[in-house]
């Protein structure tokens, strides 16, 4: 018996087996293969939360704020090389939130909806692997020089992959500057009413949020791979020329709306009497 065998049940070996029997050619495939990565789960403290003019005006007038939600709107990837360190690279990842808040100016008056821009940077390192080649291709590109598509960089390819976070708190302080300035991108800045450039501030608004986060560095390597068959769809594109009604009958009706599924359905019973478990 090979070391392969023994690393693998004999349930998935049979599968193995079988799936050889019924392959057709070995094929040798461009794909991305992961060299390196990393989960992590962040607290962030005391985010500062920048506002639009439009939106600062509210907050200066603000006896508290409630943060409603937390949504990542775009993260800037940047991939360095490590020196002294072959084959690692620094992974830089800026994330940018959209925050909407409830914001107060009194006890009894009813809360007005203001959003505002924070950012974060992850910085991680790495392995992935070394390469020096030049890679060309002749896939068109409109703004290329001509029709070949210039040289890819030989730096790994970084991905990150991440959740909106979770808005844990969010506290309204007096701060002493007066003029408030944020650089921000104009792809950022055009989501949000108003300008970020040249804001007085009275008062500023501090976050902390967790949220989670894989980096991953890949490279495309050509690798021999089974093929079994062509992947040809067994499924006909078909109109559905039935009227909105006839669709509508079609829908199940949502029980689960109308009557919520108790605690003991959600995790078979194993409930603490609404306490956390250590």
């Amino acid at each position: 018996m090979s070391d392969r065998d023994n690393r693998i049940s004999p349930q998935l070996a049979n599968e193995l087996n079988a799936a050889s029997d019924v392959c057709t050619d070995a094929i040798c495939c461009n794909v991305p293969r992961v060299y390196d990565s990393c989960a992590d789960k962040d607290c962030v403290e005391d985010l500062r939360v920048y506002f639009t003019d439009c939106a600062q005006k509210t907050v200066d007038c603000a006896t508290s704020v409630r943060c409603r939600k937390c949504e990542i709107i775009s993260c800037y990837v940047d991939v360095e090389a490590t020196p002294f360190n072959k084959g690692f690279y620094s992974v830089d990842a800026t994330f940018f939130f959209k925050n909407t808040f409830d914001v107060f100016t009194s006890p009894s008056a009813t809360p007005t909806t203001v959003c505002g821009l924070s950012t974060f940077t992850k910085k991680c390192i790495l392995y992935g692997s070394e390469g020096s080649v030049k890679v060309f291709s002749s896939e068109y590109t409109s703004d290329s020089f001509d029709e070949q598509s210039l040289a890819i960089t030989t730096n790994p390819r970084a991905k990150v992959q991440a959740v909106d976070p979770i808005c844990l708190s969010a506290e309204l302080r007096n701060i002493e500057c007066c003029c408030d300035c944020c650089n921000v991108p104009v792809s950022v800045g055009r989501l949000f009413d108003g300008s970020f450039q040249d804001v007085s501030a009275n008062r500023a608004v501090f976050v902390t949020i967790g949220m989670f986060i894989i980096v991953q560095l890949e490279r495309d390597v050509q690798m021999l791979m089974p093929a079994y068959d062509f992947c040809i769809p067994q499924k006909e594109c078909c109109f559905d020329e039935d009227t909105p009604c006839d669709i509508f009958r079609k829908i199940q009706f949502p029980v689960n709306e109308f009557f919520p599924p108790n605690v003991s359905n959600i995790d078979n019973g194993n409930h603490h009497n609404g306490c956390c478990a250590d």
